[in-house]
């Protein structure tokens, strides 16, 4: 199923929600909401019912849901068989003792009916079991195929509600699919929802492709095409819902694929010349390149910050892989990684602007983790065989990073958070790498 919707296209019914919480006023989360500024999290309890009306469609918007708010790792849903109280009717108040026994703090009830013209009506609300109190609640209506973006952006609601920051599961990933023996793997362009549903591929196979990555309008990705023969690797701009690709230019020897800047004009890119590589901006309209450093080391795998004042790149000037930060026109040139402490490489700004993500290599391991703009306060999150390619989900509390353990097998793709403690396997198809995460779809 290929989503074609964004929230816009949604009709949001909120007559009937706002009427009921006309008789039970919206609540303030003191005691249930989730305090994700630590460096540990307690999961909050929450109790999940099978959406009620279309049974089938109501199991699977549940299920959904319930992923999700387990895999963020800042709830701990409710297994189903502990349940007292059956509920048929969510306009109705629950009994919150019967949830208080088992101990879920939050409840979400939802409903699926058909309408008339064969679309569905969504309907969920949220209650406070810990102060015994209705939270909030939405209503969509949408064509039945679209029942798991449905879900995804009620989970978003509830993460919000209980976090006070939005969540990130109305995305998708853009990934490198990897198939066959690993001395003649085929690589193809693949994307997929957050969660590993719904993997449609983008490219066939016939050429190299690498590096794909997400602009900020969410409707088209730029990547590394290397065709068979003499062809020279080329940047494709594509357009992930018509397929429509466009050569943004042939670059000989080009290494790492070009990045976005936030507002989506320019491109930011490494290209390769006399055995150099140096950071150069493209404005993606004229096609005009502009040189952002000149030396004769390897420059590259340059990413803006988000609010596009800064880029971050790694550089091999002083004698080995470190990370340096410059100013948009390439001015103020400075190293931020530690003077000890490895290589370091694939730098990525975080959408909240206030740490870098990175790999770190030393001592035969790869690391995935974080430090501040100015290269203080490291930490590592987590360390592997061959951990690399980090990328931010939208709300910067989560980053998806691909594993190569060596051997004949091959790449996965793993998500960890901000604490370090919850890593988790992210499933597709086949071997998976160098994933990108897009901007919220709404």
């Amino acid at each position: 199923m290929t989503v074609k919707f964004s929230r816009r296209n949604l009709l949001l019914s909120a007559a009937g929600t706002a009427a009921f919480a006309v008789a039970a006023p919206r609540l303030s989360l003191a005691q249930t909401r989730v305090d994700i500024t630590r460096g540990t999290v307690q999961a909050l309890p929450i109790a999940i019912t099978d959406f009620v009306g279309e049974q089938d469609t109501g199991r699977g918007i549940t299920g959904v849901i319930t992923n999700n708010l387990r895999r963020s790792g800042l709830f701990a849903p409710v297994e189903p068989s502990a349940f007292i109280e059956r509920v048929t009717n969510i306009d109705v108040t629950p009994r919150y003792q019967d949830w208080r026994v088992i101990n879920a703090q939050a409840l979400v009830t939802g409903r699926v009916v058909r309408q008339g013209d064969g679309r569905f009506q969504v309907a969920f609300r949220i209650w406070d079991i810990t102060a015994g109190k209705y939270v909030d609640g939405q209503q969509y209506v949408t064509q039945p195929e679209n029942w798991r973006r449905i879900a995804h952006i009620i989970s978003d609601f509830i993460y919000q509600k209980f976090t006070g920051e939005k969540g990130y599961f109305d995305t998708r990933i853009v990934y490198v699919d990897e198939t066959g023996p690993k001395d003649k793997r085929v690589k193809r362009l693949a994307i997929m929802d957050q969660d590993g549903a719904n993997v449609r591929y983008l490219t066939r196979g016939e050429e190299l492709v690498l590096t794909p990555r997400f602009s900020p309008t969410n409707q088209e990705i730029t990547y590394m095409s290397y065709g068979r023969g003499d062809n020279p690797p080329r940047v494709i701009l594509m357009n992930i819902e018509t397929g429509q690709r466009e050569v943004v230019g042939d670059f000989p020897n080009m290494s790492f694929s070009p990045r976005f800047s936030p507002n989506g004009q320019t491109v930011v890119m490494s290209l390769q010349q006399q055995g150099a590589s140096n950071i150069y901006v493209m404005d993606i309209r004229t096609r005009r390149l502009t040189r952002l450093t000149t030396t004769p080391a390897i420059d590259t795998a340059p990413s803006f910050s988000p609010d596009g004042r800064q880029i971050v790149f790694e550089s091999d000037r002083g004698g080995s892989q470190q990370l340096y930060v410059m100013n948009a026109d390439g001015s103020g040139q400075r190293r931020i990684s530690p003077p000890t402490g490895g290589r370091y490489s694939t730098p990525v700004w975080s959408p909240r602007g206030d740490i870098i993500a990175f790999t770190r290599q030393g001592e035969g391991s790869f690391a995935i983790g974080v430090m501040n703009t100015d290269g203080s306060g490291e930490r590592v999150l987590t360390e592997g065989f061959h951990n690399e390619g980090p990328t931010w989900s939208p709300n910067g509390r989560v980053l998806m990073f691909f594993r190569d353990p060596g051997g004949n097998a091959g790449p996965k793709l793993y998500t960890v958070d901000l604490t370090g403690y919850n890593e988790l396997q992210v499933p597709t198809p086949s071997y998976a790498s160098d994933p990108a995460w897009s901007p919220p779809l709404s």
